[in-house]
């Protein structure tokens, strides 16, 4: 299934794609898809509809954030090899887990906000978990039954704030718009091949990053068995896994994004993300 939200900020609907690329309302089904919703009994029960009798949704309207208001926006630092060599890092021997606000979560194709004194805003094509079941000690073979979809994350980064201000990184992960979510939540029956997805970000026509998933360093199954032994997860939490190289930080000199910047990301069986850099007014 590939679910998402529709409208306007602050009156999305929840809808799913028919077979012939149709939005369908669920709204009489869910009031939103926000952590209390985003569970297994749910998903089975859209399963179940027939999408022909939902109403339709004009496919021209905004597309919101995949999902809202999660208690936990979890990402993972310098997970591709070639990310962390262009960082001038080492390759982490456990993964670099950090913390995003929820607050910065915005739809895939709004606008990305460069903030007031910001110097060195950055992209970041990732894919993100969202987990549907409260996992805690969670062992790598059984990951998986924790998931309930898959999304695209853009990682937008304020370089200067991220490694230069002090303490962790959250204060240059967190600006406002830093968060582009979906377009849509894919379940794993969507996905062809969770261990060989292609990721990538082209800025202003051309290609910048380009990744593919057999090339973590932590794989997604290694991860939620990771994190839950130290925070338990919950239904709506989000888990951002990683960017590969290809970052403006890493450019010789660094290239970051400007006012009028356009990206376009595109990772295999979730679709894309359409952003424009804008300042601040």
């Amino acid at each position: 299934m590939k679910l998402l939200r529709v409208g306007e900020h602050g009156n999305e609907i929840p809808a799913i794609i028919d077979n012939q690329n149709n939005f369908r309302n669920l709204s009489n089904i869910l009031k939103d898809f926000t952590p209390e919703n985003l569970n297994f009994e749910n998903l089975d029960k859209i399963k179940k509809l027939d999408l022909n009798s939902l109403p339709l949704i004009e496919s021209t309207k905004r597309i919101g954030p995949c999902v809202i208001k999660p208690a936990n926006f979890i990402a993972i630092g310098l997970n591709y090899k070639a990310h962390a060599e262009e960082t001038n890092s080492d390759a982490p021997k456990e993964p670099i887990v950090f913390n995003k606000s929820p607050n910065c979560i915005v739809g895939p194709n709004d606008n990305i906000v460069i903030p007031k004194n910001s110097k060195s805003l950055d992209h970041e094509v990732e894919i993100a978990m969202v987990i549907g079941s409260k996992a805690k000690y969670v062992k790598e073979d059984e990951a998986q039954k924790h998931v309930l979809a898959y999304c695209i994350c853009n990682d937008i980064s304020e370089r200067e704030w991220q490694k230069d201000r002090g303490g962790q990184w959250v204060k240059g992960k967190s600006g406002d718009t830093f968060g582009p979510l979906g377009p849509y939540l894919v379940t794993n029956d969507e996905i062809d091949n969770l261990f060989n997805l292609n990721l990538s970000l082209d800025l202003n026509g051309k290609r910048r990053q380009t990744g593919n998933t057999s090339l973590m360093i932590f794989n997604f199954n290694f991860l939620i068995s990771h994190i839950s032994q130290f925070i338990t997860l919950m239904p709506g939490d989000i888990i951002t896994t990683g960017t590969p190289a290809g970052v403006g930080m890493g450019m010789n000199p660094p290239d970051y994004l400007k006012d009028g910047d356009e990206m376009i990301l595109k990772v295999d069986n979730l679709g894309e993300q359409k952003l424009k850099v804008v300042k601040e007014k």
